[in-house]
Parts: structure tokens; sequence; C-alpha cells
């Protein structure tokens, strides 16, 4: 079987784009694969620095996928740090690529524009995160649009690694479902907690309703387009493209309805999110991370091996 990576930041509460441009996508597909899911709470450090905050969001995140649908017995569920063959790698892969390429990442670039820290491990960024991937041979990795130079930057380093050593790495795939890659928040740009235009993933009715009602309309308009947009990922086209015409100009009912499609998506797994433990999230991530670290160590010692550490 070929294989599957994905992961996501523990920075915090999830949005629904945050499910619809990886959750959702690893949900569905990811029984086809030989699938792995990381906590990559190292990722979270070139921004998080609350000791507290980190640990309660490594809990939740691992929560949100289990919620989500994701049976640990199927998938290697585990936690970035407690595989340390990441930073390892990561380091040797530094190693093999310029400054001026690391230069060239779209996140690093955003990241500054927006007048974020630029400390070290947000400019070395992509080589950790081509360490995650080219730890366990991945095949594919689905990622936003907005994303897939990071898929692009592991092929370069598998391919670096390979034409200076020798042929260790695969280079992976992106998959990007086009539909959803880039999820519209409320005022129409990216949806992205730095924005504040989310919506909440495991939130309340309530909460659901009061990011829906927040949505920007365009009042000279009989379609609200960034309401359609967000629907759109909830309905099919024909369904929708009737509802809109039977509620043609009238906004607030538009809106009620979607918070009924959203709240109809979200209440059976913020139900099951309830139900899971800090304990069980211990246990789940333990035994995932002990199946990961005997994959990534194993390979490593290939690489340790391949670039004349041991003697």
């Amino acid at each position: 079987m070929k294989r599957f990576l994905t992961g996501l930041q523990p920075s915090g509460a999830l949005h629904i784009g945050n499910y619809f441009g990886a959750l959702k996508p690893f949900v569905d597909q990811y029984r086809s694969y030989e699938s792995f899911l990381m906590v990559v709470d190292y990722h979270a450090l070139t921004s998080l620095k609350d000791p507290a905050a980190l640990r309660e969001n490594i809990l939740s995140a691992t929560k949100d996928y289990l919620a989500a649908g994701v049976d640990p017995e199927q998938v290697t569920l585990f936690q970035q740090s407690q595989v340390q063959e990441h930073t390892e790698l990561a380091w040797i892969l530094e190693c093999l690529v310029t400054v001026p390429f690391l230069e060239l990442s779209h996140a690093y670039k955003d990241k500054l524009a927006k007048g974020l820290e630029a400390n070290a491990g947000l400019f070395n960024y992509p080589m950790l995160m081509a360490a995650d991937i080219l730890l366990y041979d991945t095949d594919i990795v689905p990622v936003g649009a907005d994303q897939r130079q990071h898929v692009e930057y592991a092929r370069e380093a598998a391919a670096k690694f390979n034409n200076t050593y020798e042929l260790l790495f695969k280079e992976p795939q992106g998959l990007i479902q086009e539909t959803v890659a880039t999820v519209p928040g409320t005022d129409g740009k990216k949806m992205s907690k730095s924005y504040k235009n989310t919506i909440p993933l495991f939130g309340s009715r309530d909460d659901i309703a009061q990011a829906v009602m927040s949505i920007v309309t365009d009042s000279s308009g009989e379609r609200p387009e960034h309401v359609y947009a967000i629907h759109s990922l909830f309905k099919d086209a024909p369904a929708l493209d009737a509802l809109y015409e039977v509620h043609r100009g009238k906004y607030k009912a538009l809106k009620e309805a979607l918070i009924e499609d959203v709240d109809a998506l979200v209440a059976p797994m913020r139900e099951k999110r309830a139900s899971i433990s800090d304990a069980d999230v211990v246990r789940v991530l333990a035994e995932g991370s002990a199946r990961a670290k005997e994959k990534a160590g194993a390979k490593m010692q290939a690489v340790r091996k391949a670039i004349g550490v041991v003697l």
C-alpha cells in the first residue's frame, strides 16, 4: 500500500477551514493507504511560547482527529516531538539546501508580512516539514493549493540527498482537492485564525450562529457570495442553487440555512469529542509514537550510514 501522511499544528481551536482543508480529506481517504497522522508540536514552537497552552493544544488537536473519525487502530497517530528522528533529519537536510532556497518560502514571507518574529525556526520550517514527510517514505501528502510548495520543498530535499549521498528517499506527491483547497472565511479571505474570520469546528451552536451571522455580505447583489462560497462546502451545487433562488435577496434566511447545515455536520463530532478523555489521548499518542519511532529509527539508521557518521 502507498503511504499517506498529514498533520495539523496544535495551535488552538480548529475551524471548518482546517476540517475541509486537512481533516476531512484525511478521514475520507486514509483507510485506502498505510497512513500516518502527526500532531506537529515542534512546528508550533515557531510562534507559540506558552508551555501550558501547548500541552493543552496537543491534547485538543488529538481529540479533534479522533472526533472527526480517525481510528487509531487503522492509522499511526503520533506526536512529532516523541520521534526525535524528525529534528535529526531536518538538520541533515538543512546542510544540503541554500539560504536563498529557503528564502523563497511563501509561508515564511507571508508570516514576515504579518509582523511575526523572523526566528530561525520559522526560516528553517520547510526542512523540518520535509523531514516529517521523507522519514516515512511518504507517497502522498494532502495539501491545500496554497501549501503545495511544502511538498515541492520535500521533493527538492529528497533529490538533494539522493544526488549527494545515495538513493534513500522517495519524492512525494501532493494531493490537492481543488474545490476545497482554500476555504473562505467570514470576510471572503482565506479562513485563518490570524484573520479572525473563522467558523469554529467544535463550537456550540451559538458559537456557530454568531460566526455565520458575521459573514460579510454584498448588499448590492441578490446572492450573498461569501455566504454561498462557505455554504458550497456543505451542499452540492444544484441543491444550493435551488435554495438560494427560493431565498433570493433574503440574507438572514440564507445565513440561518447555513447555520443549520454547519451544525448538522458539527453536532455528532462535538458529542463524540466530549467523550474523549485526556488519558485516552495520552495512551493513543504513546502507542502511535512508538510505531512511528520504529519506522523512523530504521530510516535514520540508513541515513546515518549514508552520510558517513556510522563507523
